[in-house]
């Protein structure tokens, strides 16, 4: 009988002139790296010292890459790829700026794939930092619901290597790329919701600057993966642009609705 194969989490972290998110997101992994953790950065060629930084911490990354490519999801894919050459069994991105949600969340991470070795898909909640510093805890909704969306932070999910052979982001879509990756990985195993925070995560990337273009491509999306009529999914389009509104107009009820004090 073959043994299983060891665990080993990776890390996945893509950047472009964001020196001091990835410094950041170096920080929150300090002590959790080691033989079952591991660390690779995509930077596409970033001109604000990002690769001289690495280059100063190539000890630390198991693989990094300084090199011009077509967007975020061109450095994810390649990130992606090299955590499957390096033998990774499991993987989560998270994006420079992006933190781990607190010390010791790599080995509980490790502990819960150990516990669930057979799913696709890991996903938890996240904190997030709003714009008066709180940090606040977002909890992750069932992945049964994924047709009304996301159903947490992308930096919140840990995907079976194994589960995703041939699957890769399609960056034909600018902003919504993750939630088509994540649908298909539905499609191909078990999801396991894991009750507490994975993440920090840093608020300001372009879902949320664009939330309109993501909010179509969500749309295509949900074409593609679901029978839904062209009601169903206009019903969902205007939930989405109520709860933009709620989150840019009201945003402390949008606050008291959404978050929780974390528990942690």
């Amino acid at each position: 009988m073959t043994p299983p194969a060891p665990l080993r989490l990776a890390i996945l972290t893509v950047v472009r002139n964001d020196c001091a998110g990835l410094a950041d997101t170096y920080d929150s992994l300090r002590g959790e790296l080691g033989p079952g953790i591991v660390w690779l950065v995509a930077d596409g060629a970033s001109t604000d010292g990002t690769a001289e930084w690495l280059a100063g911490h190539a000890d630390v990354p198991l693989w990094w890459r300084s090199a011009r490519d077509s967007g975020l999801y061109d450095a994810m894919n390649d990130a992606l790829a090299a955590a499957g050459r390096l033998g990774c069994s499991h993987v989560l991105f998270l994006n420079a700026g992006d933190r781990l949600a607190e010390l010791g969340s790599g080995m509980r991470l490790l502990q819960a794939i150990a516990r669930h070795p057979d799913c696709a898909l890991l996903y938890g909640d996240a904190l997030e930092r709003l714009g008066d510093g709180r940090i606040l805890l977002k909890r992750a909704r069932s992945h049964r619901w994924a047709s009304l969306g996301m159903f947490t932070h992308h930096q919140a999910m840990i995907y079976s290597v194994s589960a995703l052979a041939g699957l890769c982001f399609d960056s034909g879509y600018r902003i919504a790329a993750d939630y088509d990756f994540t649908l298909s990985v539905l499609k191909r195993g078990r999801a396991e919701r894991l009750h507490w925070p994975v993440c920090l995560f840093a608020a300001g990337g372009l879902s949320q600057r664009d939330a309109t273009a993501g909010r179509h491509e969500q749309t295509a999306i949900r074409r593609r993966h679901f029978s839904h009529g062209a009601a169903h999914a206009a019903m969902i389009a205007m939930a989405q642009r109520v709860a933009l509104a709620l989150r840019h107009h009201l945003p402390a009820l949008y606050a008291k609705l959404r978050f929780r004090c974390p528990e942690i």
